[in-house]
């Protein structure tokens, strides 16, 4: 990033008007950790028209310190372009994790003013059902007409609400729709109603396919429900989980501490996140030109490779053994700070690799609880669900001890009694070789 830097800065230097250098000096400052809310002005100025760069002004702003003020840019904005549905999105994230109840309002707004306008309210749908407002979610869809997009809504709403759980035929009737959501529904939805083998088969019907990615965390319930060896072949227990004390000394992990807790500026997470009871970061953690971020990255670059480097024969079929493994990139890095009855709700990253937890900070044994309170749990099934599954086993958190497991696997934190839990985590993506390496 710092290379990256220093050539942008001197692109700006050269052309200093450029509203796409500008727009470039902006994005990588704030994904180097470094204010950019200013820079982003700059690229509006250059680029009057475009949303977009108002989006990551805001965004730089509410990392900045001043949530208000890229609220009320958001807001202002929607005014007059009240079909900017990721302005909406962007300034309903604000208000969440402001702790604002009514953090949608600008949707409500908006189609009270363009009520045909059919995106508009199924965006306001999704921000709503992400939130688990069932009956607010219900009354949007309710004016949504028979649209594809609102029949596929009612469905999912049904089945997620608990209102039609129990009706094995409710999603027969769209049974010739190739949707990738609706296959994500469809599953849960037979998964939490026995049909087990239905569920098994749609997520079948992707595999060997870039849209499988998703599937493989339900096909593992349902091999492990049907008691299929696969299961195993897939999951291993816990055969790919590792844990790596990195030794820290203790003053290192105090100022990593420290570091992160002065980044954790919101007060609660978005509603599609997993954290439950605490924050989390929204820059880019890792990306963060910053000494003290460095130092822990380097640690855990050597522990990614060990990781790669223990891995199994590669298996073309499986999700972890079959990526390439000569280098690696982290697609997502994050920090996670849980107050006292803080938890993570069991959750996968569809979209990842190797996924990880890092204890910075931990309770000490007495405010922790007994096990498994904080433990790192995988394998369990998300408990909306239902299942009879046990999970494979757990990490206990050590203050300086980095846990990395599949992306695919299920995974959850038990709630802890007292005191803070403090954690970075992030994705890894394997890079494919270039032509000539193997």
């Amino acid at each position: 990033m710092d290379e990256a830097l220093t050539a942008v800065r001197q692109a700006a230097m050269f052309a200093p008007n450029d509203p796409n250098v500008a727009l470039g000096l902006a994005q990588v400052s704030f994904e180097a950790g470094l204010d950019a809310a200013h820079l982003f002005a700059n690229a509006a100025s250059l680029s009057p028209d475009r949303l977009d760069i108002q989006r990551g002004r805001a965004i730089a702003l509410a990392a900045e310190g001043a949530p208000d003020a890229a609220c009320a840019l958001l807001d202002q904005l929607l005014r007059s372009n009240p079909g900017w549905i990721d302005g909406h999105r962007v300034l309903c994230g604000l208000r969440t994790t402001a702790g604002e109840a009514d953090f949608a309002g600008s949707f409500a707004e908006a189609v009270a003013t363009h009520p045909d306008e059919l995106g508009l309210r199924i965006a306001w749908f999704h921000a709503l059902a992400a939130a688990r407002q069932w009956e607010a979610a219900r009354a949007v869809l309710a004016h949504a007409g028979d649209s594809r997009a609102a029949l596929l809504g009612k469905l999912f709403l049904a089945s997620e609400s608990g209102e039609a759980a129990a009706d094995p035929a409710l999603f027969d009737g769209v049974g010739h729709l190739d949707d990738v959501g609706l296959d994500l529904a469809r599953v849960r939805h037979f998964l939490r109603g026995g049909q087990v083998e239905r569920a098994r088969d749609v997520c079948q019907r992707h595999r060997g396919k870039p849209t499988m990615r998703p599937f493989w965390s339900y096909l593992s319930l349902a091999w492990r429900l049907l008691h299929d060896a696969r299961a195993d072949w897939l999951d291993g227990g816990m055969d790919h989980v590792r844990t790596f004390d990195l030794n820290f000394a203790p003053e290192d992990l105090a100022e990593l501490a420290t570091k992160l807790r002065s980044l954790h500026t919101m007060q609660a997470p978005w509603h599609e996140q997993s954290v439950r009871g605490g924050t989390q970061t929204e820059r880019p953690l890792l990306l963060r030109i910053d000494p003290v971020i460095t130092k822990a990255r380097a640690r855990i670059e050597a522990a990614v490779r060990d990781y790669i480097a223990a891995m199994r024969h590669p298996d073309e079929l499986h999700p972890l053994l079959a990526q390439p493994r000569h280098d690696f990139r982290f697609s997502g890095s994050w920090s996670v700070r849980l107050r006292p009855g803080g938890y993570h709700s069991v959750h996968t990253h569809p979209m990842g690799w190797i996924s990880s937890a890092l204890y910075v900070a931990v309770p000490d044994a007495a405010d922790l609880g007994p096990p498994p309170a904080g433990h790192l749990q995988f394998g369990m099934p998300p408990p909306e669900l239902g299942l009879p599954l046990d999970a494979y086993g757990s990490v206990e958190p050590v203050p300086g001890r980095l846990a990395l497991f599949p992306s695919t696997m299920w995974h959850g934190t038990a709630p802890f009694t007292d005191g803070e839990r403090l954690t970075i985590a992030f994705d890894i993506v394997p890079v494919p070789p270039t032509p000539g390496q193997s």
